[in-house]
């Protein structure tokens, strides 16, 4: 069972970082007047800044940041306040170069970037522990502080971890995971290709071989391990915060990034979870853009992923400029109105807290690319004045404060599977295939769904409020699990599954059971053939009431119980005919088995069959190039609708609404602009 959100927002608010050991002190009133006149209240600092605490080792000074939070104090600004743990001095690395992470074939990473550090080196864990503690110590009752920011974006960039303290931090991990080397190697199945451990000293982290391939059940421990670890140096430092910071301030940090479980390390170490949001990464070093895929409309996945973590969580860093580095990256400039479009975009989806990266762009450095809001001659912009108008949306949306988002469907998601997926090609196809499908199917019906992730303590009561659940590929099931379905299914759930269902237990191996597996009596179905689609062939398909259906990447040849219904066959190569899509009853519920990895044709028509499609075709009638959200709370809705197009939108509205942007009534047909955004209050 999750936690409860420690800390909730109990307003809309509006926030920028800032760096002023960046800039010239005579800079600093200016820039948090004009903050403030634009309509921000909050700002991130000190993420980068060890330096301007600790100069050398063991000397602090605290006399920089006195005088800027001095005058946060005296302006009214608040400020959340971040360990400068992402970017360790020059002078720890090179007297201490056990602290740095390293390559897979161990060259060291040297200073003069970020995130070169390991999590395991106990040197380091010291000094982070050390400046955590008296940066807590001496800001911790800080009146302008109202939160705290741990390091900065865990795992962005390096999320994989290979220097000698790794090694040894994994080789405690794993003994202490499987205890004996009979159950490591029965675990790592490592009686195919000799690779069985007869030493505890012959276990590492993955290393080079011969032919760049490390053994996938090995490999899922390792990825475990670095999420361990993650979770651990992050509870280290929210551990010594809680000590000495004044209560009411909160603890987060930044993500959402690869081998790293963020459901556990809120639950284990967080109050409130925080992300960056970069829309713009959608046209990123992409000079063939498709005008009509979804684009930077493809955040909105993500968000669904944050808020799976966090329902009412922050944007730390949400876009304001153009991005890139002065090494890699490059994309155009916010047009006018996307950066409105963008931050509604995360408020839509369940942000309460938003920060704009950053308020002015840098003059020096890698990201003199990365703009914030105002440019490098420091002059009123663009941008700036659409920073004021989110600010007075931002004003005029604070019923909104708070309200959960309501979503037709629910998504099923595991780490287990997801690592599995990264490590094996066979499982991450069909993985991104569906889970891409689900997503384009559902934006583009106006069918807003939740991602819902399992943990080992997951409850059926948790999964009961979604008529309807896709988990598309379950490759890796355990029986835990297989009794949660099971549950949620028999009280009356409808669950969908796609192929490769089940195959493999918890270590990765692929278990001597007809498929799916543990999950056959769930399905009333047993996989007699599979195979992955064949490129010399037609394209599959499959056919349900006579509708042609894509069947993309990888098919099941299904074989129906006597009491399994078959509702689509496939159309093509010498499984023709053969059952493609079954329907079982269990229980108050149902099962339907897809024998193949998802199609936005069948994710259409699986949400139409099921009756989950267009939750809001009585009260809108938009177009697909539209997107609509809805959160609610106290009885009230609020419907967001958003334009990601340069052309401007029709909008029919079936009933009466309230505008919250506009004010007044509206009804009938309406035009939606250019990047346009409306918030309704359904009445």
């Amino acid at each position: 069972m999750r936690q409860a959100q420690k800390h909730r927002w109990s307003a809309l608010t509006m926030g920028t970082c800032y760096y002023p050991e960046q800039w010239e002190e005579g800079l600093w009133q200016s820039d948090l007047v004009r903050m403030k006149q634009a309509g921000v209240t909050v700002i991130r600092v000190a993420e980068f800044a060890w330096s301007k605490f600790e100069a050398e080792e063991g000397v602090f000074t605290f006399d920089f940041f006195d005088r800027f939070l001095a005058l946060c104090v005296q302006e009214g600004m608040q400020v959340i306040f971040s360990t400068p743990t992402a970017t360790p001095p020059a002078w720890l690395t090179e007297k201490y170069p056990e602290t740095l992470n390293a390559t897979r074939e161990g060259t060291l990473y040297r200073h003069g970037g970020r995130r070169h550090y390991n999590y395991n080196s106990p040197v380091y864990r010291r000094f982070c522990a050390r400046v955590t503690e008296q940066l807590a110590l001496h800001y911790g009752q800080h009146p302008a502080i109202i939160g705290w920011q741990i390091d900065n974006e865990l795992n962005c960039e390096v999320n994989e971890f290979y220097s000698e303290a790794d090694d040894i931090a994994f080789r405690a991990w794993v003994r202490d995971r499987h205890h004996t080397l009979d159950a490591l190697n029965q675990a790592w199945g490592t009686a195919f290709w000799n690779q069985t451990y007869t030493d505890w000293e012959q276990v590492h982290v993955p290393r080079p071989n011969a032919i760049n391939a490390v053994n996938p059940h090995l490999h899922l421990d390792y990825l475990r391990f670095v999420s361990d670890s993650t979770i651990r140096f992050c509870a280290m430092q929210a551990e010594i915060l809680r000590r000495h910071i004044r209560p009411g301030c909160f603890i987060t940090t930044n993500g959402m990034f690869g081998n790293v479980d963020n459901h556990r390390m809120t639950d284990e170490a967080l109050d409130v979870y925080s992300y960056d949001s970069y829309p713009n990464f959608a046209f990123a070093l992409n000079r063939t853009v498709d005008p009509d895929a979804l684009n930077d409309r493809a955040w909105s996945k993500h968000l669904t992923s944050v808020r799976a973590i966090c329902p009412h969580f922050m944007i730390m860093e949400q876009q304001s400029g153009g991005n890139g580095w002065s090494n890699r990256m490059e994309a155009p400039a916010p047009r006018p109105g996307q950066l409105t479009l963008w931050a509604m975009q995360s408020i839509a989806h369940g942000a309460d807290y938003l920060s704009f990266f950053r308020w002015r762009t840098s003059i020096m450095g890698t990201e003199i690319y990365w703009h914030g809001i105002l440019d490098y001659d420091n002059r009123d912009n663009r941008r700036l004045r659409e920073v004021k108008r989110v600010g007075d949306m931002i004003r005029r949306l604070q019923p909104v404060c708070g309200a959960a988002h309501r979503a037709s469907f629910g998504v099923l998601r595991d780490y287990d599977n997801e690592w599995d997926a990264q490590i094996d090609v066979w499982h991450g196809r069909v993985q991104e295939q569906s889970i891409w499908a689900i997503f384009e199917a559902a934006q583009h019906t106006h069918t807003p769904y939740d991602e819902v992730w399992l943990g080992r303590d997951t409850e059926a009561d948790e999964l009961a409020k979604y008529p309807v659940l896709f988990y598309p590929h379950a490759v890796i099931m355990t029986e835990v699990r297989a009794r949660l379905l099971e549950a949620y299914v028999r009280q009356g759930g409808t669950l969908v599954l796609g192929c490769r269902t089940a195959y493999k237990d918890e270590t990765g191996k692929c278990v001597m059971q007809p498929q799916p597996g543990l999950l056959r009596t769930l399905t009333g179905t047993d996989v007699t053939e599979f195979t992955f689609a064949s490129p010399a062939e037609e394209a599959p398909y499959a056919l349900w009431d006579g509708e042609r259906i894509d069947t993309p990447v990888f098919l099941d040849i299904l074989n129906p119980g006597e009491d399994t219904k078959v509702l689509a066959r496939h159309g093509t190569s010498y499984f023709m005919g053969e059952a493609a899509l079954t329907e079982h009853a269990f229980g108050a519920g149902r099962v339907l088995h897809w024998g193949a990895a998802l199609s936005v044709a069948a994710v259409r028509r699986l949400l139409a069959y099921l009756g989950a499609a267009e939750p809001f075709r009585e009260v809108i009638d938009a177009p697909e190039t539209v997107e609509l959200v809805l959160r609610e709370k106290e009885g009230r809705q609020y419907l967001f609708v958003l334009n990601y197009k340069p052309q401007e939108a029709v909008l029919r509205l079936r009933r009466a609404v309230k505008s919250l942007l506009h004010s007044g009534v509206c009804e009938g047909e309406i035009a939606l602009q250019a990047y346009g955004v409306e918030v309704f209050e359904v009445i």
